[in-house]
């Protein structure tokens, strides 16, 4: 508590405050409830079944990850990438191209990559040392074509040879 004296040749007088309770800045910018039992969201059956189909499948993803080694989830993660740059490539040319694939091969990396750390905190591999590890590994990479554009690339020479066994 402060309090102020004022002195006056009239009279004196004190006044006093009281202080403020804290106020915490936070970047919340919704609708706070006071009650949260009050508002409910009826769910349906569907909503879900979905949500339990996707998180199995999510589940039998990181399951098949588990099983691979590190070096395979290093080439995984390598082609991936490869199909990513693909995918911006394509966007970037205005060529057809599935929108949902940026998310679900973005997902799939970070999913590879959590396991990766999983094994390096195992190991008891240090955040440190892991960056240090992973610098060193991403210089390493030797640049090749990703998959699709390999398939690609062998369609379009099966193509001019089917075209060239036609001309001859």
């Amino acid at each position: 508590m402060l309090s102020l004296s004022v002195a006056s040749p009239f009279s004196s007088s004190t006044i006093s405050f009281l202080p403020k309770p804290l106020q915490f800045r936070t970047s919340f910018n919704g609708i706070r409830l006071r009650h949260p039992g009050t508002c409910t969201i009826p769910s349906t059956k569907r909503a879900a079944s979905v949500s339990v189909v996707m998180m199995a499948k999510r589940e039998e993803e990181l399951k098949e990850i588990r099983t691979k080694t590190t070096e395979q989830i290093n080439e995984e993660v390598m082609e991936l990438k490869g199909e990513l740059l693909m995918l911006r490539l394509q966007k970037s040319a205005r060529n057809e191209f599935k929108s949902s694939d940026f998310r679900r091969m973005r997902k799939t990396i970070a999913r590879m990559l959590t396991v990766k750390r999983e094994r390096e905190i195992e190991e008891g591999i240090g955040k440190r040392l892991s960056r240090k590890l992973d610098r060193k590994w991403k210089k390493s990479i030797v640049v090749r074509p990703p998959p699709s554009l390999v398939k690609l690339r062998e369609e379009e020479a099966a193509e001019e040879a089917a075209e060239a066994g036609k001309a001859a």
